[in-house]
């Protein structure tokens, strides 16, 4: 059965001075079906976040541009996004005052597989109805410690050092990409691109739950909402994209009208019976024989 594309994307400033988050769904113009989802999370003061993250959603258009799916991997597309934005947003960083950095998700989704890379805490959730089917794992200090054994998972909710990176592009070094893919599509899979400013308040069961239940935007709006209501005046920057596959009804063709009946044959008029008086008056006026066989 076809399957429909419903995305959306919400964004919200939190309670920060600036919006340093920037983020975008392009459908490919050339091919129906295929689209690209970024969510990017700017760091580095003043302005330079904001620089960081506006650099990583405009190179990510110009490459998507030039994509073509019969010559060009996922993998290509998503490396060049990701290095081009890096080299870029270093460069940058020796003409201005500021040292701007920014993590990067990007999605690319063909009519039968979905790809995507990141750098940086910015996540993506692939959900299947309500269960979680894959995540990306934040390039946090606070993960790297977990993946080594020496923290537990509770400790890293609360680890004074939970929101530093140790991968994010504009750095010294050069980016770290994470790669994922899903080859097989199904109605209700659902994939959600976003910056640290929605996932800390939500567990994989909750979000998983919202998005199921709801359409794209109804999603974004309710998510927003509570993530708000839970940063009780110290929220992030907060920004997210929905991707959602539903399953499309086609609708049957309309059998053709039946044509009409062909018109009945008009009866042929009944004779007129006279009244008694008419009768009456004739029998006085031409007798019986005249009633009987007609007047001569």
């Amino acid at each position: 059965m076809p399957i429909r594309i419903e995305a959306g994307t919400g964004q919200h400033i939190g309670d920060r001075a600036e919006q340093q988050d920037r983020l975008i769904i392009i459908p490919s113009k050339r091919e129906p079906g295929v689209l690209l989802a970024v969510v990017a999370d700017g760091m580095g003061g003043h302005t330079g976040g904001a620089m960081a993250a506006q650099q990583v959603v405009s190179t990510a258009q110009q490459v998507f541009e030039n994509f073509n799916t019969r010559e060009d991997s996922p993998r290509k597309l998503l490396t060049s996004i990701v290095n081009e934005s890096h080299l870029i947003i270093t460069l940058s960083s020796y003409t201005s005052e500021q040292e701007p950095h920014s993590t990067v998700v990007a999605m690319l989704l063909q009519k039968d597989r979905a790809d995507w890379a990141h750098v940086g805490d910015s996540r993506l959730y692939h959900f299947r109805g309500g269960p979680l089917v894959k995540r990306t794992t934040d390039h946090s200090y606070v993960e790297q410690l977990f993946a080594e054994g020496k923290i537990s998972a509770a400790e890293m909710e609360n680890h004074p050092n939970k929101n530093i990176l140790v991968h994010c592009l504009g750095s010294t070094n050069a980016p770290v990409i994470d790669f994922g893919s899903t080859d097989k599509l199904l109605p209700d899979d659902t994939f959600l691109l976003c910056s640290d400013g929605l996932w800390a308040y939500f567990g994989d069961i909750e979000l998983g739950a919202i998005l199921a239940a709801c359409p794209p935007r109804t999603a974004s709006e309710q998510l927003i909402a509570l993530a708000r209501e839970r940063g009780a005046g110290r929220g992030d920057n907060c920004s997210l994209a929905i991707v959602k596959l539903t399953q499309f009804e086609e609708e049957k063709p309309k059998p053709p009208p039946r044509p009409a009946p062909p018109p009945r044959p008009a009866a042929p008029p009944k004779p007129v019976e006279p009244e008694p008086e008419e009768v009456e008056a004739e029998e006085k006026k031409g007798g019986m024989f005249s009633r009987l066989f007609g007047k001569k």
